[in-house]
């Protein structure tokens, strides 16, 4: 079954210093990298997805800023796909569903942030749109969202949504696991 790499915004805003800064980052970024690092030689499809927010009250993303640039950990080499998006949603209003189908891709791996918005957002479009989904849970990151008053930490808020993807939506594994799971490298 061939497989694509779908990294969802791992963009400076989200990291310590950052005008949206997440609950490990950091470490999730650094599990991305894992797994694109066993991607690159494989030669499977690797697509780089980066928010840019549009609206005039917008406090991260903005276009043309340092915030919005792919973190460096997770920077595209030339020759994999950088895909702009504009709602939680990868595959709204982008051509990423067009380009996974030319490229003949069955099974996406999703990794990036945030667990609850885009994560989540683009691993329920993928599953709709006929593709088999992996999410790798701890190459996310999530963070403290606030309900009816009370703050749900952003530990809960991440294992709620892994959770619930992995009822239906996908296969929800570490970053060990994974790589684990694909001795000799990624399938081709």
């Amino acid at each position: 079954m061939k497989s694509a790499l779908i990294l969802i915004d791992i963009q400076n805003d989200y990291f310590p210093g950052g005008a949206m800064e997440l609950a490990g980052m950091t470490q999730a970024a650094a599990g991305a990298q894992e797994v694109l690092a066993a991607f690159r030689p494989a030669r499977r499809p690797i697509f780089h997805v980066q928010h840019l927010a549009l609206g005039p009250g917008a406090t991260f993303f903005r276009p043309a800023t340092a915030g919005a640039e792919i973190h460096d950990s997770v920077r595209p080499l030339p020759g994999e796909a950088l895909v702009r998006k504009h709602y939680p949603n990868a595959f709204r209003d982008t051509g990423l569903l067009e380009v996974l189908q030319g490229a003949g891709v069955e099974e996406v791996i999703i990794a990036g942030a945030m667990s609850h918005m885009c994560i989540d957002a683009s691993t329920r479009a993928a599953f709709d749109y006929g593709f088999k989904c992996t999410v790798i849970h701890d190459a996310c990151a999530s963070r403290d969202v606030v309900f009816e008053g009370r703050t749900i930490p952003a530990g809960q808020v991440h294992g709620a949504f892994m959770a619930a993807l992995g009822m239906r939506y996908a296969k929800v594994m570490a970053v060990k696991e994974f790589l684990a799971a694909s001795p000799g490298g990624i399938d081709v």
